[in-house]
């Protein structure tokens, strides 16, 4: 599939560049993050969160509101899912990745998606991004088959453990964790998700 950057015109219906934020301390500090083999995401990283950056992004990012910083790193070539949030989320690519990102106004209202309006964007390692609230994503995927790191921020609590059961109508069935719904493609297997991705699981090159 073709693969944007972010700086073509075709991000600008999933989020924005962001400017006016010096997050070079926090790439260098990310570099002694785990990269393995699979994907892992840390939703709050204490050492992270000390960084000046920490009060740039919580009061600039999001308006002073609490947030917690974390990260996503691994190997990945694949879609596997699309998740959306309440909120926008904000991203810092600590090496170049390549982001999945589709819209939620395109899930139909059984709840289903189709991987063929999923478009592909490169993110450059000292990148940082604000990802809409309304535009589906997922992990990461790598580039030329090399490890990615790429910073998490979101409001405190998203991607936690759910303290209620949701309901199996409606949104509901896709909400997955804190501030989380969650769209899975049949072949990844994903536990307890809404299995709503229809299409090709989407494999990007890299």
């Amino acid at each position: 599939m073709k693969v944007y950057s972010v700086f073509d015109k075709e991000f600008a219906p999933y989020g924005k560049i962001l400017t006016g934020i010096d997050c070079a301390e926090l790439v260098e500090a990310m570099q002694a993050t785990p990269a393995p083999d699979e994907v892992i995401y840390v939703p709050s990283d204490a050492n992270l969160e000390k960084l000046p950056v920490f009060a740039a992004l919580r009061d600039s990012g999001f308006g002073g509101i609490p947030i917690e910083l974390g990260y996503c790193n691994g190997t990945n070539n694949k879609l596997n899912a699309v998740e959306y949030h309440r909120s926008s989320e904000l991203n810092v690519a600590c090496s170049d990745l390549i982001l999945l990102l589709g819209r939620e106004q395109d899930i139909e209202p059984d709840g289903r998606y189709d991987t063929a309006k999923i478009e592909a964007f490169l993110v450059p390692k000292g990148t940082a991004i604000e990802v809409y609230a309304t535009t589906l994503h997922y992990a990461p995927c790598s580039v030329k088959g090399q490890p990615f790191r790429c910073v998490v921020v979101l409001p405190r609590d998203t991607n936690l453990d759910l303290e209620h059961k949701p309901g199996a109508e409606g949104e509901d069935r896709l909400l997955f964790a804190r501030n989380k719904w969650l769209v899975a493609h049949p072949d990844a297997q994903i536990e307890g998700a809404f299995n709503g991705l229809y299409g090709e699981n989407i494999t990007v090159a890299g």
